[in-house]
C-alpha cells in the first residue's frame, strides 16, 4: 500500500472542493431555469450567471440567436461582470448547498439592457458565410464548443467582433435543442494573461445544453401562450358574431312585422287629410302623422336591406347612365336648396358589370349625404373618370360637397353600422353602400377636401385591362 504524502492529500481536498463547488454552480443553474417561463429573464439569468464575480467563470458573455433565412447571428444581449452584481440565491439553505435559485428583478434586467456593452453587442451581426468569424461558424455548425486563444485570432484579418470588444481568448458554445441550433453563447475574459480553464470549459457546455432546452421550451411556452389567447379573441368575436346575427334576425323580423301597420297607419292619414280643410290644426297634425310615418318606413327599409343577404343580378350596364339618371332626378332637389351642380361625365360606354338597381342606390346615397351637408347651399361636384390599378382599370366615381367636411375623429367610423353624425337616420346608409360596392369588387373612400367632405368609388371596368376607356 502506497503511502499518501501531505501534498496528495492537499490535492485530494482541492478536486473534492472543486467538484463541491462545480455540482453546486450546476444544481442552482438547473433550478433557476426552471424558476421562471419568460424568456427575456431567462436569458438574462442564463448570461449572468456565467459571469458573476462569485462564481468565477468568465468576465462577460454574449448571446447570439441564430436567424435560420438570412445565416446571420444576431446579437440579443450582452452582459459584463460590474452589470451581473445584482444575481441573488434565493430560497436557499444554509445547510445543504444543493437548493435554492438564481433572481434578478425587472429593474436590474433593464438596467443590462441599457448598458453600453449590452447596446454594442445587440447591433453586432456575425456573418456565418465565407466572411464571417471562421471560428463562431465552426461552433454553430458542428455543434461543439470551440475555445480559441489569443495566437489563434492574433493575426485573423476575417473577425470584426474580436478586435470591437478587445477580445483575446474565449470560447463559443452552440445553444442546442431537439436536433436543433437555437443561436451561440460567447465568454471571455477582458485583461491579459487570462486563459480559460478547462473546468471553466465544462461548466460552459453544461450550462449551454441546458440553457438551449431552456430557451427552446420557453419560446414554445410563449407561442403556446399567444396561440391560447389568438383562440381566445376567437371564440369572442365569435360569441360576439353570433350575438350580433341574433340581434340582427330580430331586428330583420320586427322590421317586417312593422312595416305593414306603418304603411297602413300612413294612407288612412293621408286619406284623413284630404277629407279635411287647408291650413287646420288638425291637417298639420296629419302632416306630422304622414311624414314620421314615411321616416319609419325608411328607417325600417334601412335595417331590412343590411340584414338581408344581398342578392346581385350581374349584368353588363352602364354606369353613366346609371349616374346620370340620379343626378336627373333630383336636380329639381338640388335647386330648391341652392345648390349647385358641377358633374362632369365623359361621354361613352363605361360599361361595369353589376346590379344597375344597387349602383343606383350607392349614387343616391353618397347624393343625399352632400345634399344634407349642405343646409345653407353650396356646390355638388360630381365627376366620373377612369384610374388605372395594375392590369385593370377601373371607372372613378368622385362626389365632393362644400358642407364643412367630416371631423378627423368620425373618418374611420363612417362606414360603421348605426354611426351617424345626423339628428335622424339610422347609420345604416352608408355601410349598405359600402358592402354594395365591395359586392361588386370596388371600394368605398371618405376623405376631406378643402372644403367639404369627398366621397370616392371605384368600380372595375368590363374586359378593359391595360388601357383607357
Amino acid at each position: 500500500m502506497v503511502p499518501t504524502s501531505p501534498t496528495d492529500a492537499s490535492v485530494d481536498d482541492s478536486r473534492q472542493h472543486s467538484c463541491a463547488g462545480a455540482l453546486s454552480l450546476l444544481s442552482l443553474f438547473s433550478s433557476t431555469l426552471l424558476s421562471t417561463n419568460r424568456l427575456n429573464k431567462l436569458l438574462h439569468l442564463f448570461l449572468s450567471a456565467l459571469v458573476h464575480r462569485n462564481n468565477t467563470l468568465f468576465g462577460r458573455a454574449m448571446l447570439f440567436l441564430h436567424n435560420e433565412k438570412t445565416g446571420v447571428l444576431q446579437g440579443m444581449l450582452g452582459v459584463e461582470q460590474a452589470d451581473a452584481a445584482g444575481l441573488q440565491v434565493v430560497g436557499g439553505d444554509p445547510a445543504n448547498p444543493l437548493t435554492g435559485h438564481w433572481e434578478l428583478d425587472d429593474g436590474q434586467i433593464a438596467r443590462q439592457w441599457q448598458s453600453s456593452y449590452c447596446n454594442a453587442v445587440r447591433s453586432l451581426r456575425i456573418d456565418l458565410g465565407d466572411e464571417g468569424c471562421r471560428v463562431v461558424s465552426q461552433a454553430l455548425h458542428q455543434r461543439q464548443l470551440t475555445h480559441v486563444t489569443e495566437v489563434d485570432c492574433q493575426n485573423c484579418a476575417e473577425c470584426g467582433f474580436i478586435k470591437r470588444f478587445s477580445i483575446s481568448s474565449f470560447a463559443a458554445a452552440p445553444l442546442i435543442s431537439r436536433n436543433r441550433t437555437l443561436g451561440v453563447v460567447i465568454v471571455d475574459v477582458p485583461g491579459a494573461n487570462h486563459a480559460i480553464s478547462n473546468e471553466r470549459l465544462q461548466l460552459l457546455q453544461l450550462f449551454a445544453s441546458q440553457a438551449g432546452m431552456a430557451i427552446d421550451n420557453s419560446q414554445l411556452y410563449r407561442n403556446l401562450e399567444e396561440a391560447h389567447a389568438e383562440l381566445r379573441e376567437s371564440r369572442q368575436r365569435l360569441v360576439h358574431s353570433a350575438h350580433l346575427a341574433a340581434i340582427g334576425e330580430m331586428a330583420a323580423s320586427i322590421s317586417h312585422e312593422l312595416k305593414t301597420p306603418l304603411v297602413t297607419i300612413g294612407g288612412f292619414a293621408a286619406r284623413l287629410r284630404k277629407l279635411l280643410p287647408e291650413a287646420t290644426p288638425e291637417q298639420q297634425c296629419l302632416d306630422t302623422i304622414i311624414s314620421e310615418a314615411q321616416r319609419l318606413e325608411r328607417m325600417l327599409a334601412d335595417i331590412l336591406a343590411y340584414s338581408r343577404k344581398p342578392t346581385i343580378c350581374y349584368n353588363r350596364c352602364d354606369l353613366r347612365a346609371v349616374l346620370q339618371e340620379c343626378l336627373d332626378d333630383y336636380a329639381a332637389s338640388l335647386t330648391e336648396r341652392s345648390i349647385e351642380l358641377k358633374a362632369s361625365l365623359p361621354a361613352g360606354y363605361w360599361e361595369v358589370l353589376g346590379d344597375a338597381h344597387q349602383l343606383k342606390q350607392v349614387c343616391i346615397n353618397l347624393l343625399v349625404n352632400a345634399q344634407e351637408a349642405m343646409r345653407q347651399g353650396g356646390t355638388l361636384t360630381v365627376m366620373l373618370d377612369d384610374v388605372e390599378q395594375g392590369d385593370q382599370v377601373n371607372a372613378r366615381i368622385r362626389v365632393e360637397d362644400t358642407g364643412g367636411g367630416i371631423p378627423e375623429e368620425d373618418l374611420s367610423k363612417v362606414f360603421a353600422p348605426f354611426f351617424t353624425t345626423k339628428n335622424h337616420g339610422t347609420g345604416l346608409g352608408l355601410p349598405i353602400v359600402s358592402r354594395i360596392v365591395q359586392n361588386h369588387g370596388g371600394s368605398l373612400r371618405a376623405a376631406n377636401g378643402e372644403r367639404g367632405a369627398v366621397f370616392t368609388v371605384l368600380l372595375p371596368l368590363a374586359d378593359c385591362q391595360n388601357g383607357t376607356v
